[in-house]
């Protein structure tokens, strides 16, 4: 295993006061996870308020946090949905959304999927050609939205680039003539079209992103099938490290705007712009609170040894550092004034890899942290995102418990699963 030296780096404020998470994990215990909702507030606000905003439909992929109080109090600014499986029809549907504002996007129907398909009105969106004539065979005269790759993709990790050749998602922007007409002997109509290149892309891939749409806009028309729909994809990014430059959301929606009405001119009538931002509305509204539990030394005191700040939260509760090597900012409550040293923070499960200091291969990156002690509470920042919706039960584990702040009042969005939960579904 690789260590690298550990650097100095500026600390990040939380939006909660450290009083409020303190009495959260006396009440609910740790690890934890707490959502500030005015955070997402502003994000959605920052999408459908700024001026010249030229989004007609924010639709949040649940797959970054499916919480149904998060997904309640997005519904509630006016945010619609999208769906990549079955569960998650059924938690939209839960949530309180209508058929019309949810979207299932699949590169796939698995037989559930197809079953809650044939049942509720939902607006699907094809990454594969076979898919259209199964939705054919179960709702007649089916709409459809098709989600094109165009060729190139992008993201924070190769793991989550969607699109070229060696990604799966997506139908290839070559062969859209003749999807088109496959689905016009399907009987099913294409409405809109759909371009999603990776999650947390940066600015110069997502501009390259209007030009795939408005290739595929015009194929599509000139295949006779008249659009009312265009979506932009997706997967902002936020600002991880402190010091990061936030994403220039008003560029980034007059780069559409201008798009959105260069092919309203184009095609001689208006066509309704869907975003879905990803990650942008939840990541920096959520914390993980996790208490020390050790610390130690690895090597002895004239070697270039390593010392260790051991947590009761480990990857079963944030995967990204150990499966992309992503950076999330660490603090120790009370404790951001003293002087700091290189320590690596590490969880309690039992792989090498259960780090939440680590770079792309596993390679250690102590981190400049205050002398940590036993009882400390540790922060882990912007764990709104891929965080809960990716845990699991490792090493039986039970799941932490969701906490949501609204207005400065916390209340239980998640109970901490039980021993018993655990073993509830086996016989």
């Amino acid at each position: 295993m690789t260590t690298i030296a550990a650097t100095p780096v500026p600390t990040k404020p939380l939006s909660l006061s450290e009083d409020l998470l303190r009495r959260l994990a006396e009440e609910h215990g740790t690890p934890l996870y707490v959502y500030d909702l005015e955070v997402v507030r502003r994000r959605v606000e920052a999408l459908q308020g700024s001026p010249g905003s030229c989004f007609d439909v924010i639709r949040y992929a649940q797959k970054a946090n499916p919480n149904l109080a998060l997904l309640r109090f997005l519904r509630s600014l006016g945010v619609e949905v999208d769906a990549v499986s079955a569960g998650e029809l059924h938690r939209a549907l839960a949530a309180g959304f209508g058929e019309g504002e949810i979207h299932l996007t699949a590169d796939l129907f698995d037989r559930s999927a197809l079953e809650l398909v044939a049942r509720h009105a939902v607006k699907v969106n094809v990454g594969s050609a076979d898919m259209i004539e199964q939705l054919a065979a179960v709702r007649q005269g089916a709409e459809v939205t098709l989600r094109i790759n165009p060729g190139f993709g992008h993201g924070h990790d190769l793991k989550v680039n969607t699109g070229g050749p060696h990604s799966k998602h997506g139908i290839w922007f070559e062969e859209l003539p003749a999807v088109v007409e496959r689905a016009r002997r399907a009987g099913v109509r294409i409405t809109g079209i759909h371009v999603h290149i990776g999650s947390g892309s940066d600015f110069e891939h997502l501009s390259r992103v209007r030009h795939a749409v408005e290739d595929a806009v015009l194929q599509v028309e000139a295949a006779g099938e008249h659009l009312t729909m265009i979506s932009t994809g997706g997967g902002l990014p936020i600002p991880y490290r402190p010091g990061d430059r936030p994403f220039d959301v008003a560029h980034y929606i007059d780069d559409w705007r201008r798009t959105k009405e260069r092919l309203g001119l184009e095609l001689g009538r208006t066509l309704t712009l869907e975003v879905e931002p990803g990650r942008y509305l939840v990541a920096e509204c959520g914390t993980i609170v996790t208490e020390v539990r050790a610390t130690k030394r690895a090597g002895t005191p004239s070697s270039s040894g390593v010392d260790y700040i051991l947590v009761d939260a480990g990857f079963n509760n944030l995967v990204r550092p150990a499966m992309y090597g992503a950076y999330h900012h660490l603090s120790i409550l009370g404790r951001e004034h003293e002087e700091t040293v290189p320590q690596v923070v590490a969880g309690p499960l039992c792989e090498s890899a259960d780090m939440f200091t680590q770079t792309k291969g596993g390679v250690v990156e102590p981190r400049e942290l205050p002398r940590a002690r036993v009882g400390d509470l540790l922060c882990v920042h912007d764990a709104g995102a891929y965080a809960a919706s990716m845990a699991s039960t490792y090493n039986a584990r039970p799941l932490a418990p969701e906490v949501v702040v609204e207005g400065g009042v916390a209340r239980l969005a998640r109970r901490r699963q039980t021993f018993e939960d655990l073993l509830s579904l086996e016989l």
